[in-house]
């Protein structure tokens, strides 16, 4: 079983990156293999609704790791997005990345485990936290929990791990997550590996 990290900063190293390394060691010492992949500091397109994903199965857009990283999320059976907090928000590319990632390589996520993380100084995490975890609750994801919001503060990696609360948070979110791997391992083959799909009723507000 296999665990992919997005660390969505433009810093590689940095404090979203300390904490997908805190999970990264809890699911590793359980047994699972993970891939921590970054996005970049490139500039990352947002996604225009052309619908060209449905018809190419991948964002037309190909000057980015969009379709790279969506790629490697067909091979995974779980996943971590972490994304650091600019302006009380995720940081902008994450956010393109996430919209292109669930339009085009959604279909490959659907009820798999995932946890998203945030990153922050000091404020706008939990409204950060927010954003990200809706893209899990639009496709039938599920959200990995673990003892309270699961974000870090620090301005640098080494504030991440004074962060006593954030290091248990993300530890958790390890132990979390390679446990439901586990459950869900168990009943492949079985009637109850995914639940009956209900089909989705699409309306609007206008009568």
């Amino acid at each position: 079983m296999k665990v992919l990290l997005i660390n969505g900063s433009p810093n590689e190293h940095g404090c979203t990156y300390t904490a997908l390394i805190l999970i990264a060691r809890e699911l590793n010492a359980r047994g699972i293999e993970t891939e921590i992949t970054w996005l970049g500091n490139d500039a990352v397109r947002g996604c225009i609704g052309c619908g060209g994903c449905k018809k190419f199965g991948k964002c037309v857009f190909g000057d980015d790791r969009v379709n790279a990283i969506g790629e490697k999320c067909k091979g995974a059976d779980g996943y971590v997005f972490g994304a650091p907090v600019h302006y009380a928000s995720p940081n902008g590319a994450m956010i393109c990345a996430m919209d292109r990632l669930f339009m085009a390589f959604g279909q490959h996520m659907k009820f798999k485990p995932a946890a998203c993380i945030v990153s922050a100084r000091r404020a706008g995490t939990t409204a950060s936290y927010d954003v990200l975890n809706k893209y899990l609750g639009i496709n039938n994801m599920i959200t990995v929990p673990s003892s309270y919001w699961n974000m870090v503060h620090g301005s640098r990696p080494e504030d991440v791990i004074k962060d006593e609360e954030g290091v248990s948070i993300m530890r958790g979110i390890g132990s979390n997550l390679a446990w439901l791997l586990k459950v869900l391992d168990s009943v492949k083959g079985t009637p109850l590996e995914k639940p009956e799909v209900i089909p989705k009723a699409k309306t609007n507000f206008i009568r």
